[in-house]
């Protein structure tokens, strides 16, 4: 049997092993002239080579601030993406909404006889100038008619329907 002092040397050195594990041994394989920086860092460094090794292999395994500056960056450019994606939904939307409503006015609007055209003429030019007028204000606002039409049919779809009395 053991001396007691000795058995706690053993029970210490045990508790001390569960703290902090022991470091593996790893081999690797160096060309002659990386094994030759390595000695010579190490000398200067007045450290044991496994010691620089490990630092250089933490310094390699650790992400630094180009890696999260790149990963900033990615995330950035993710989300400009998807913008530019649905600003080019919307666009498509807005494209195909204005050619259905000209085609749709084309179809149903009749010729005008060729006694009034200039009449017609002259009032198309002072709607086009309102139509412009009211559109500067509008864009100066900041309101969009698109906005109040989703408000509208939001609120028209709240409100009771009379087959629902």
């Amino acid at each position: 049997m053991l001396p007691p002092a000795k058995r706690r040397l053993i029970v210490t050195t045990a508790l001390a092993c569960r703290i902090a594990p022991m470091k593996r041994r790893l081999s690797v394989y160096l060309d002659p002239a990386m094994t030759a920086q390595l000695t010579e860092l190490a000398k200067r460094k007045k450290q044991s080579m496994s010691v620089v090794a490990e630092a250089a292999i933490a310094s390699f395994l650790t992400p630094d601030d180009s890696d999260r500056g790149e990963a900033a960056v990615t995330r950035r450019l993710d989300r400009l993406v998807r913008q530019a994606d649905r600003l080019e939904r919307d666009l498509a939307v807005s494209v195909e909404a204005m050619a259905l409503f000209i085609r749709y006015w084309l179809t149903v609007t009749p010729s005008i006889p060729q006694d009034f055209q200039a009449v017609a003429q002259a009032e198309g030019r002072d709607r086009f100038a309102s139509f412009l007028q009211m559109l500067g204000q509008r864009l100066a606002s900041g309101t969009k008619v698109f906005q109040e039409v989703v408000a509208d049919v939001t609120f028209d779809a709240s409100a009771p329907r009379p087959s629902q009395k």
